[in-house]
């Protein structure tokens, strides 16, 4: 019985190692989530599943990235250039998007709900299974329901 004990405090330990160096920002390509916290430059990255919760990513240039299933609960994206990014999925609650430029994006299936998005541009943005609860939605080209 001691040995199975003894087994189960050196499985714990053994992931002790990869639980004290994973970051707050995660995913499939780190490199790329160095460049862009370092430069504020990565058009074209490889983000899917990023953990950028909270960050300040104002201004930052992510056209045509690839933020699938990205998580952006509480970033700072005002004046973010996402120009043709796939964000589909992407949890943005309580997200700012003021200013953000997210022309030819796809927007298939995020989550807005709490957002604030003032005169963000999304001319040819995708826009299907949007979710708006309680989001602050002014001089910016979504509307709701209507014919």
């Amino acid at each position: 019985m001691k040995i199975q004990s003894f087994a189960g405090i050196t499985a714990s330990l053994a992931l002790l190692p990869a639980i004290l160096t994973a970051g707050s920002v995660q995913a499939e390509n780190p490199q790329q989530v160095q460049q862009l916290l370092t430069t504020r430059i990565c058009a074209g990255c490889n983000l899917v599943g990023a953990d950028l919760s909270g960050e300040h990513l104002i201004g930052v240039d992510l056209r045509w990235a690839d933020l699938r299933g990205a998580n952006l609960v509480g970033t700072n994206l005002e004046g973010a250039d996402l120009t043709g990014a796939n964000l589909e999925g992407a949890n943005l609650t309580d997200a700012f998007l003021t200013n953000a430029t997210l022309n030819d994006a796809n927007l298939n299936g995020i989550n807005l709900t709490r957002a604030r998005m003032y005169h963000a541009h999304v001319s040819g943005a995708s826009m299907q299974d949007i979710t708006l609860t309680d989001a602050e939605v002014f001089g910016t080209g979504i509307s709701i329901g209507g014919e």
